[in-house]
This record gives structure tokens, sequence and C-alpha cells, in this order.
């Protein structure tokens, strides 16, 4: 989800390596505050370092120049941002009904301040606080943080939108979606767009056994409705495709924990299906805990980077980090522009091959070390090779970094000394033999 000249004369610095990993401490500093730590604690400085930047609120940055773009199309929904990313397991996992054995509760996905408190894996997480305030329409847009692989479309903080509507379940809500599922057919049937459609529920995919089989329905319809005017917004004058060639949206049944029925949307653009979002109707237990008596809702979740990157045609997700004005200048409030790279810089491979420890170390462990060390100098990690030993039963991988500068040439040497401390903190952190 990149690529940039080096200016003359430029003097190329390795930089400072940080060892975090092997020097643990009894508190953690989080936007200005120290939380004390404890054995679930496994945020990085890396990831410290990105917290309250707020990238989507930059109206000249492609993040809020998107996150603007669609607050403009839901006009009469209250556009909030500001929320704190540091929240409680219950908040991020437990008011939307996650399933105790989830696997995005796992240290090994999530980064924890200690037990009690995490940084947030989804705009979601402030869902029943804001169904609580009794706001009927809103959007609600953050940046929201989780362990992952290290490649051009995936990075441990990235910003999502959300956004929900509550209707009245009784007759005058009834009333309300009738009239708006009017309105928005008679757009979309006057559009260039094709919409390849499911049920709105099916025994995969049911509606909830506390709403009216009646209401559960219109809800949904409007959801889709509501998305497929938002999905023309974003992309029916920029799919590129032949003179007077439609549009076309597709949708599939999914699951989320928080939502059912539930949703993915994808759309066909520039010769492939992209998916764009996921959506649903609200868990009725959500608005319970929240407090929202006798209503119905749906909600959609979708991340502003995954869309940004194919409107802009920006490569590389780390870009939109960039503090480089060849990259923040091609940029401008309330204009979607095609990102022209200014340079493509050689990547640089190293190996890093190793016995596993006993406890084992899993890929998302490997990559937080990696990118703690040597930041955004690493374009992509890959696991290329992994063995067990036939008669000591041992296990090793081998990981290939791809060291690649976004704004200049790396030497040899730099990428050489940066996968060296790499590899010295892999054996202070998680005590591996190097092969």
């Amino acid at each position: 989800m990149s690529l940039f000249l080096c200016r003359t004369r430029r003097i190329l610095r390795t930089p400072s390596l940080r060892r975090l990993y092997s020097t643990p401490t009894s508190t953690v500093a989080v936007l200005g505050k120290q939380y004390p730590t404890d054995k679930t604690t496994n945020i990085t400085s890396a990831i410290i370092d990105k917290v309250g930047r707020n990238l989507y609120i930059n109206p000249s940055h492609p993040l809020g120049i998107l996150q603007a773009l669609i607050s403009s199309h839901f006009r009469d929904f209250n556009s909030m941002t500001g929320f704190s990313p540091i929240v409680t397991p219950a908040q991020n996992f437990d008011d939307l009904g996650f399933p105790a054995d989830h696997p995005g509760r796992a240290a090994t996905d999530s980064y924890y301040i200690n037990r009690e408190l995490m940084l947030r894996t989804h705009t979601s997480a402030h869902e029943v606080e804001v169904f609580a305030r009794g706001e009927k329409r809103w959007l609600l847009s953050s940046d929201v943080y989780r362990r992952d692989e290290i490649d051009a479309s995936h990075y441990p903080v990235f910003h999502q939108m959300e956004g929900a509507r509550v209707f009245s379940a009784d007759a005058y809500g009834m009333a309300e979606l009738e009239e708006d599922n009017a309105r928005l057919s008679q757009h979309l049937a006057q559009s260039n767009i094709i919409i390849e459609d499911v049920p709105h529920s099916t025994a995969a995919n049911p509606r909830q056994d506390a709403h009216d089989p009646i209401l559960a329905e219109l809800v949904a319809h409007n959801l889709k409705l509501s998305l497929n005017s938002l999905m023309l917004r974003l992309f029916g004058d920029r799919a590129n495709v032949g003179d007077g060639e439609p549009l076309r949206v597709r949708w599939i049944e999914a699951y989320f924990p928080f939502t059912t029925p539930s949703y993915e949307v994808e759309v066909f653009f520039r010769g492939k299906w992209l998916e764009i979002l996921g959506c649903g109707v609200v868990q009725q237990q959500t608005l319970d805990r929240a407090r929202v008596p006798d209503s119905i809702s749906w909600a959609f979740g979708l991340g502003l980077e995954r869309i940004a990157m194919i409107l802009f045609s920006i490569p590389d997700i780390r870009l939109f980090w960039s503090q480089d004005p060849r990259f923040l200048s091609q940029f401008s409030a309330g204009q979607i522009s095609t990102f022209k790279p200014y340079s493509k810089y050689p990547a640089c491979y190293k190996d890093v091959s190793f016995w596993l420890p006993d406890v084992g170390l899993h890929d998302n462990d490997f990559c937080d070390l990696v990118r703690d060390t040597a930041g955004d100098l690493v374009q992509d990690v890959a696991l290329i090779d992994s063995f067990t030993h036939p008669k000591t039963n041992r296990s090793s991988k081998c990981y290939r970094i791809n060291y690649c500068s976004m704004d200049r040439s790396l030497s040899n040497e730099e990428a050489n000394a940066i996968n060296a401390q790499v590899i010295s903190t892999l054996k202070d952190k998680f005590g591996v033999e190097i092969r």
C-alpha cells in the first residue's frame, strides 16, 4: 500500500538502533503518561513513537483527504475524532461479543500496555461509548494498532473509519427506513453501477432472533443502499473503465463477532476485485450494553490506507508516514491525485537463520523486533525456510529481510550494520542460536 532522489552530497547515516527489548522497565510512557508494565506488556518504542501522530486529521494528507471525502458523503452524520487509543480489553473485545478464545486477544496479535490496558485494534472499541451518548448517525475515525507482518501493504499502525446509523424499532423507524430506502434506490437506479447482491440473511448469515424480521430486512437493505452510494462516490468517476462502462460492486457474506448478518464489499477497479470494507447489523447486545432500548442499527468499518492506496496509487504503506516534501507536496485538500514516484531505490536483502528457542517464536515477535531495530528502512520480511532436524527434533527458521529506504540508497555496509543489530537483539531477547 512506494519511492524517493538522493540529494546532492547528502550524508548517509545509519539510524540509531534501539535495544528496548533487552532493557525491561517497570513503567512505559505513552502519550506523556507513565503506565506500569507487567508480563503482558509487549508495546515497543517503534509503536509508541507513532501514537498521537493523527495523520487522518491533516486535510492535505491522503488519509485526511479521504476521511474528509467520506465525511462529506454522510453529511448528516456526526463525524468524530480524538478518542484516546488506550482502551481496556473489555472495551476492545468483551463489549463487542468477541469469544474468549478469539485470536485477536492474543499478545501475538495485539499491543498491550499491561494486562488492564491495550492499544485499540479497531474503531469498534468505542462503539458502546458512542451509542451510549445517544448518537443516531455517526462516523468515527482513529488510528488503530495490530501486530502484523511486514510488507508493502501491512503496517502495525493504520487508520480506520467506522459509521453507524440507529433506527427506532417501531412504526416510526420502519417508516423512516422505507422512505430512505426509496430515496437511495432511486438514486442508484439512475447511476451507472451494477451491484452483485446476496440475500439480506441466510441460514449461514442469519438475522438476530431479537429483531422483527421485516425491520431487520429493511435495516440490512438500508445498509447496502447506503454503502453502494458511498462506493459510487469514491470510485464511480475513477474506475478507469471504458466509456459508459458501469462501476461494479459485489457483496459477500462474512462473519464478524459484533454484527449479524455481516457482509464484505468489493469493487471491481482497474481490472480486479478489491475488498473495500466490512459491515453488518449490530449485535443487539452491543446496543443493550449502551442502554439504547427499542432500537436497531447497522455499522460499517473501513481501512483508510487500503482505499487511499487504491485511489492515490500509493504503492507502499510506509509512505503515509513520510515527512519528505517530495511526497507531501503532491497532495492538496479536497483533491484525489495520482502519486508520482520520484525514485526507486534498490533493495538490499539479508537473511537471518536461527534455531528456535524451546518456547518457540511467533512470526509477529520477529517482525516487531525488526521494526523496532530498523524502523521504516525495512520494506518487507518473508519466511523463506522452515526446518525440523530429523534426529534432534530442533526447529529452525530463515527470514529474508528487504532493507529499502523510501528516500535514499542504503549502502551494503549500512544494511549489514542494521542486520547485525537485528541478530544481536534477537539473541538477547529470545535466546536464539544463529545458524
